[in-house]
């Protein structure tokens, strides 16, 4: 009962936040006053005054996608350079080297597209200059871009014969102004609090509480006796030879607390840490993984109310909610199981108990005993469910059908809530798609929110809604021929084909999150990810705006008999039986080769 009441919590608490988050939302793009106005809009208009931005313009869909691009391009070149250069630049208390070209060009296209991935160790390899000015800015910019495109849509819902979605540049402002520093500043202070470091010193090492044995290959001894004063190691009375005692630690420092803010709320993703939020000073309790796993799918949820709410029919943005989230429910509900249940290996026919009484009980590889197996399988499904991709848990170590369901909710195309903006014009995609299957197969009009569905959106729709599925396929299908490929894998077999598989439906959602123990860092893997990562963020980018500027040109059509309606419980089925079944019939055939073949090992 313990972890069905903290599951209930995390998904009450994600509601009862995300409706009054939507409604700020929409009077903020809709340019109304909030309470925030008169301290936020003269720094809007100082960012207008100071850039030479008209407030007043009104861009074609062309023109939209041509600043997106731009924007993105000049993120893509300056945070290269950064990384490149943070050798000579000032910010580097620990006198890190510039980073290679490769993984520099793979970090800059992880981050300008919303993607984090991340082949490296945050505290190990990034300055605090590249770490604040480069990547904590791409994570405001790069989530308010996917809001902007998102805006875009709904002014096409709304808008009629006209051309006019907008100007980029004021959305881009104002969603990062009014939006994202006030909330991640509450969220920054909130960790800080909790106990996530935030200060600009050096790394610290620090003498440990007991030494510790390790061999030649860093291994821990079990066991060991340690005698520091004559540097001797021993093992029942055996002396240990080419045995190192380690005294110290080290213990990383910096600015945590400002940046994993918007890694969460911003749908980024990645960890100032190496291990991300399983890290005990980025995530150090109960309290700050509450926070950070609310933060998760805090603006996803609100931008299905904001949605209604803009285009003038709550009704439409509940049924939208409703479909994400019947989904997220089954989800965590499949993974919760899994790893409460263990496997037959983990069991030992009885032998071991695995239940949850007066212990964390089931499969706790992988998880921290902080969080136990619940708050681990609600952060795995709300990671991969977002475009986020932090972790506080390896899912590496999850059960093979637990490891498939993250897997599977970046496979959809990471529209059950998805990303900032993005996860949401990705599920109108398929509500476009979805209405005119549905009116094909019981012959009525093709409508979505007064707008008639042509084949100019069709199409574009169906990229959008393809565009995933494609990347991830032929990526890791590649991936997996690929001479020396099984020097990065961790494990062989079906679950080596399922890290494969897990990095490029990573890339490809959008999503940053890895199997443990993966090792990305090569110059294929480094450019392979890369070339996924931005055909699936600016293609669907492209057609969104495409499919926004088609549905402003057009004139409103009433609603009359023959209109199927796209409020109904019927319509939510409809759209995640089209979710699931686009899902289902690409990617079957690649997860059962991966960790459904590794389910039936284990049983067999």
């Amino acid at each position: 009962m313990n972890a069905v009441i903290q599951y209930i919590l995390y998904l009450g608490i994600l509601i009862l936040l995300a409706i009054p988050l939507g409604g700020y939302i929409k009077k903020v793009m809709a340019g109304e006053k909030t309470f925030l106005s008169r301290i936020l809009t003269p720094c809007e208009n100082a960012v207008y005054k100071v850039m030479h931005i008209d407030s007043g313009e009104q861009m074609n869909w062309k023109k939209y996608a041509v600043s997106v691009l731009i924007f993105s391009g000049i993120g893509l070149v300056f945070l290269f350079l950064l990384q490149l250069l943070q050798g000579v630049l000032p910010g580097n208390p620990q006198g890190l080297p510039g980073v290679k070209w490769d993984l520099s060009l793979n970090t800059a296209i992880s981050f300008i597209t919303n993607t984090n991935w991340q082949a490296y160790s945050g505290e190990s390899t990034l300055s605090y200059l590249t770490q604040a000015l480069g990547l904590t800015v791409q994570n405001f910019v790069s989530a308010a871009t996917g809001i902007a495109v998102l805006f875009a849509l709904i002014r096409g819902f709304v808008k009629v014969k006209t051309d006019g979605l907008g100007s980029f540049w004021v959305d881009i402002t104002r969603i990062v102004i009014h939006i994202l520093i006030p909330l991640n500043l509450v969220i920054a202070l909130a960790l800080a609090g909790g106990g996530v470091i935030q200060n600009l010193k050096g790394g610290q090492t620090v003498p440990l509480l007991e030494p510790v044995a390790v061999n030649a290959e860093g291994e821990i001894i079990e066991n060991a006796v340690i005698d520091v004063e004559t540097n001797t190691v021993t093992v029942f009375g055996k002396a240990v030879e080419d045995a190192d005692i380690v005294t110290e630690q080290f213990v990383p420092m910096g600015p945590a607390a400002s940046q994993v803010a918007i890694k969460q709320s911003g749908t980024n993703g990645g960890g100032y840490m190496g291990v991300n939020s399983a890290h005990p000073l980025e995530n150090p309790n109960a309290f700050t993984n509450l926070i950070e796993m609310i933060s998760l799918l805090l603006i996803p949820a609100a931008l299905c109310f904001t949605f209604g709410r803009c285009v003038k029919n709550k009704r439409q943005g509940v049924a939208l909610f409703m479909a994400m989230f019947l989904c997220l429910v089954v989800a965590l509900g499949c993974v919760a199981v899994r790893e409460q249940i263990a496997t037959p290996q983990l069991i030992q026919d009885g032998a071991v108990d695995v239940s949850a009484v007066d212990q964390a009980g089931g499969n706790m590889e992988g998880k921290e005993t902080r969080f136990g197996i619940a708050a681990s399988s609600t952060w795995a499904v709300y990671t991969t469910a977002a475009s986020n991709g932090s972790v506080n848990s390896m899912h590496d170590s999850f059960t093979p059908l637990g490891g498939m369901v993250p897997m599977l909710l970046m496979q959809l195309g990471e529209v059950i809530f998805g990303g900032t903006g993005c996860g949401l014009y990705g599920m109108l995609a398929f509500a476009i798609l979805t209405v005119f299957i549905a009116g094909l197969m019981v012959g009525r009009t093709p409508e979505f929110l007064g707008k008639k569905i042509e084949p100019y959106e069709m199409k574009w729709a169906t990229l959008v809604c393809l565009a995933t599925p494609i990347a991830i396929l032929v990526g890791s299908g590649i991936a997996a021929v690929f001479p020396g490929i099984e020097a990065s894998l961790n494990n062989a077999g079906a679950h080596g084909f399922s890290e494969i598989l897990y990095a490029f439906s990573s890339a490809g959602g959008n999503n940053g999150s890895a199997f443990a123990g993966f090792n990305g860092n090569t110059v294929f893997l480094n450019l392979s990810l890369g070339l996924v990562m931005l055909f699936v963020r600016f293609l669907p980018i492209v057609g969104t705006l495409a499919i926004a500027g088609s549905l402003a040109r057009k004139k409103l059509v009433a609603v009359s008999a023959g209109t199927l309606s796209t409020q109904n419980p019927m319509f939510v089925f409809l759209l995640i039986f089209i979710v699931l079944l686009v899902g289902a019939l690409s990617f079957f055939p690649s997860l059962a080769l991966g960790p459904i073949a590794e389910f039936l090992s284990s049983i067999g």
